[in-house]
């Protein structure tokens, strides 16, 4: 048990994986991305439904 904490600490005080800032950054950046691109991502999925709605109208319709 003694040998698990000790693994443990050592992981947590570990700086060689990404930071809280750096995971905080990607995810704001990638938010910010988002929205610049929201009127042309849902123009996107609302083209791509309409096909595949189109699409199914062929098969079962």
């Amino acid at each position: 048990m003694k040998k698990l904490g000790q693994a443990i600490r050592s992981f947590w005080e570990e700086e060689d994986g990404l930071g809280t800032l750096e995971i905080i950054l990607i995810i704001a950046v990638v938010i910010i991305i988002a929205l610049l691109f929201k009127d042309w991502i849902i123009g996107l999925i609302e083209r791509l439904m309409g096909k595949a709605d189109d699409e199914a109208d062929k098969i079962f319709g």
